[in-house]
């Protein structure tokens, strides 16, 4: 049964930083693109970034609202995706989850493993 675990969530004042990691297990895990959604209270989930798959090139993408002070990397050994969070923002705080698709990134929520997510809370 395939899992994803999240970790690294918490409490960071405006300005700061904080890196999310998120673990899998019974995943192939280099044949699968990993993304970063983030869901606000009363809103959408949305894409934060994604990482693609060893076929893919490892390409990486993000949204608008995170390009420049977010970085999505993954480490296939350890099967594990991670997501460095710089120069936080009040606006950055929701849930964070993870979330797993069969090679290639999607903005879109349509994949096919999630996590249960990760509470980032950023105070101005």
């Amino acid at each position: 049964q395939v899992q994803l675990v999240e970790s690294g969530g918490g409490l960071v004042q405006a300005g700061g930083s904080l890196r999310l990691s998120c673990a899998a297990s019974e995943l192939p895990f280099s044949r699968y693109a990993m993304g970063w959604f983030r869901q606000r209270p009363g809103k959408e989930r949305e894409f934060v970034a994604g990482a693609e798959s060893s076929a893919r090139g490892n390409n990486t993408a993000y949204g608008d609202s995170v390009k420049g002070r977010f970085t999505i990397s993954r480490d296939n050994a350890k099967s594990t995706v991670y997501l460095q969070m710089n120069s936080l923002k009040p606006e950055d705080t929701a849930v964070y989850y993870c979330a797993a698709r069969f090679l290639i990134v999607s903005s879109s929520p349509d994949y096919s493993y999630w996590g249960r997510g990760t509470q980032v809370t950023v105070s101005s």
